[in-house]
């Protein structure tokens, strides 16, 4: 029997031409309201640094403000980027999120410096030795959080014994691995990474150990969802995240472009290899087509959890698109549960 699929939001906080971090967050929680009232299970910041066009930075202060805003969606990092901070300050400020919101709270950790390389030393001069050692840095975590760490001389008493559930974050097989062996649940960032997905997906089940946190493997997966009333609409507010993906390969970082026509030009930007390969995770069209795509998705990659990234220029059209792909979701589960 076909089990029921989670939906959850993965936030960047992108910054749409026009307006400021201020509004931009602003809109990062008007988006969580409307994910909590239409049944989504999380809402993951991502952390970023050195970008004039993405305001998801101090992930941990964004998750307690949507937070203190919200009643019941889980909220977490999507994920922190491990080898930029130290193992101890992070237990102590998800430990502290964990007593203000219990049972609320997820810790995502990935091991990329959510930069390029020169911020990355600029945050941390010996990033690339932590990030070598993410394993370990996991470890560190663990047991900060473990009530065992009691009688250690170095203690993040406010995270000894909280419940939050750590998520392995990966874009490549390396922490596939990882996941495994440690029988945490894993999570691919497929919304732009496509290229090694089913493979570390494959290598993440059959390596798996059943752990005290997680007795079977579970498995996250990212997507790019556009839904809108028709399909020539959906592909319309496409455009926007196909210039910002084409300025990011090409180095021309800027704020969230307003959407266009969908051009013969853009149509072929879109299928130069870089560009078709990072998007090839991207369901774009009205809800009957959005639908097909993620079962097919399903279907393919058997997935526990998708996790959707909603880059729109307008708050109003990515919260229509929100609750588009929800009841989506809804159909889907209903179809599997019958």
């Amino acid at each position: 029997m076909k089990k029921k699929i989670s939906y959850s939001i993965l936030e960047l906080a992108i910054v749409s031409q026009g307006s400021s971090f201020k509004q931009t967050l602003n809109n990062s929680l008007a988006l969580a309201k409307v994910a909590e009232e239409n049944n989504y299970t999380r809402y993951w910041f991502a952390e970023h640094h050195n970008s004039e066009s993405v305001g998801s930075s101090a992930t941990s202060i964004l998750i307690g403000y949507v937070a203190e805003n919200t009643n019941t969606i889980r909220v977490g990092s999507g994920g922190i980027m491990l080898p930029n901070h130290s193992p101890l300050i992070i237990a102590e400020q998800f430990g502290t999120l964990a007593h203000l919101y219990p049972h609320r709270i997820d810790l995502g950790l990935g091991r990329a410096p959510g930069t390029d390389t020169l911020t990355a030393q600029a945050i941390r001069i010996d990033f690339m030795k932590a990030a070598h050692s993410f394993p370990a840095e996991v470890e560190k975590i663990e047991n900060y959080f473990s009530s065992e760490n009691k009688t250690s001389k170095v203690r993040a008493a406010i995270a000894e014994g909280t419940e939050v559930p750590i998520y392995i974050l990966g874009s490549s097989t390396d922490s596939a691995h990882l996941a495994a062996s440690k029988g945490l649940p894993y999570a691919f960032a497929s919304h732009f990474a496509s290229t090694h997905l089913l493979n570390a997906l494959q290598i993440y089940r059959e390596e798996f150990q059943p752990s005290e946190f997680l007795k079977e493997a579970y498995t996250i997966a990212g997507i790019n969802i556009v839904i809108a009333d028709t399909e020539e609409e959906a592909e319309r507010l496409f455009t926007s995240l196909i210039r910002m993906f084409f300025g990011i390969l090409t180095g021309n970082s800027e704020p969230l472009q307003p959407p266009t026509e969908m051009t013969d030009d853009l149509k072929e930007v879109l299928h130069h290899p870089s560009l078709h390969q990072m998007l090839k995770y991207s369901f774009v069209g009205t809800k009957e087509i959005v639908k097909r795509q993620v079962q097919s998705f399903l279907d393919e990659t058997q997935v526990d959890e998708l996790i959707m990234v909603s880059t729109m220029y307008s708050i109003e059209d990515r919260i229509k698109s929100t609750q588009l792909f929800a009841e989506v979701m809804s159909e889907i589960n209903n179809e599997r549960l019958s």
